[in-house]
């Protein structure tokens, strides 16, 4: 349900889970989905959907516009997250031994915690066992810093062995390359979203359904390409994605609006690559240190329950460490798109209204790009003197 652009079912894919039904409402979604999965029943509106065939596993990324910082932030029964009570309607009709739920991070937090408490009440309501876990991206080896929640309910078997059996814990911060840093140029008052070779979560769009992919900072690039943006087939190997996953939701190729929102919103495939395996093979879950949660009191990074008590698990966000791909491996700075200079000097403005505190060598590379690009005149991506 709420397939998006397959993600989920990528990496369920590869520890042999077969997807025979897909519920998808947005015609460029769809579009990439009738040719990734062409075997798969691709049916519509969650809310016309009346039944679901019998499943092993039933998996949900629903909405998070209502749920993200970048969203409208209504909570789970804003318009659009509301949606999730379809999840709720056709369980009884699907059966399946395992329900999958992804999400933004902030659903943890809104609204005091009622979002996440509203789907914990709607599971034990129904006699299931839960399990959460915020999953950071990088994890599985791409060079995104994206933080998710990952939510494993059944019946009949025991969610802790698929979430809590593995834990990695995070990279060195030395082993992180030095030669680009990621960061949101959209930003600057509040938030710089910073990432050592890495990029910041990547996002559907602005609020205003602009696309505004992350900026890149390469010290060492020639001037005009020390601060560049990624592509959008650059985005889709960021999610773990082949690099043209989404070209069927804009065949004229001149539309790429469409597809960073398909690829923003999407669930990295690595991340479900690691809970297909567990759900397949589960383990043994590590829960020392288990701490019971009181009511009312804030979620933490993991926690699992049952018939209204919960218990928090002190893991990482880390449960596995796959061999990392540096944000170079995966941005040609060659290819990337220089910042505008309408965006650099809109970055730069806020900088100056911040209370934050920004290193004065990045300071002094964005004001040399806006200096280059301004004296250049661009076509397309590529830099021709004026």
């Amino acid at each position: 349900m709420f397939a998006g652009i397959g993600g989920v079912e990528v990496g369920l894919a590869k520890s042999g889970v077969e997807t025979i039904s897909m519920v998808e409402n947005w015609e460029p979604a769809r579009a990439v989905l009738a040719h990734r999965f062409s075997h798969a029943e691709l049916l519509n509106d969650v809310a016309t959907v009346k039944t679901l065939p019998r499943v092993d596993i039933l998996t949900a990324g629903f909405p998070c516009t209502d749920l993200s910082q970048a969203g409208r932030t209504q909570g789970i029964r804003g318009s659009a997250s509301g949606l999730v009570s379809h999840v709720f309607r056709l369980l009884p009709k699907a059966r399946p031994t395992w329900l999958v739920l992804e999400n933004v991070r902030n659903m943890l937090a809104l609204d005091g915690g009622q979002a996440m408490m509203f789907l914990v009440q709607e599971l034990e309501s129904r006699g299931y066992n839960w399990a959460y876990r915020l999953i950071d991206s990088r994890s599985t080896g791409v060079p995104q810093r994206r933080q998710r929640v990952i939510l494993v309910a059944s019946r009949t078997e025991d969610p802790r062995a698929v979430l809590f059996a593995d834990d990695a814990t995070e990279r060195d911060v030395a082993s992180y390359d030095s030669t680009a840093f990621g960061f949101y140029w959209t930003e600057g008052l509040k938030g710089l979203g910073w990432a050592p070779d890495a990029v910041p979560t990547l996002k559907g769009g602005s609020s205003l359904g602009i696309p505004s992919p992350p900026a890149i900072w390469i010290p060492d690039a020639p001037l005009g390409r020390r601060v560049v943006t990624p592509t959008i087939e650059d985005a889709e190997a960021l999610q773990g994605f082949r690099r043209g996953w989404t070209r069927a939701s804009s065949p004229d190729g001149r539309r790429n609006g469409p597809r960073w929102k398909l690829v923003g919103n999407a669930v990295t495939t690595g991340v479900s690559t690691w809970v297909g395996s567990r759900l397949v093979t589960p383990g043994a879950a590590n829960l020392t240190g288990q701490q019971r949660l009181e009511p009312g009191g804030r979620w933490p990074i993991a926690a699992y329950g049952a018939s209204g008590e919960a218990w928090s698990v002190p893991v990482s966000m880390w449960p596995v460490r796959k061999r990392y791909k540096h944000l170079l491996d995966v941005v040609n700075p060659s290819t990337a798109v220089p910042l505008s200079a309408r965006a650099t000097a809109g970055f730069l403005e806020r900088t100056e209204r911040s209370s934050l505190r920004f290193d004065s060598e990045f300071l002094v590379a964005m004001k040399e790009h806006l200096r280059t690009v301004t004296e250049q005149r661009y076509v397309g991506a590529v830099p021709v003197p004026s």
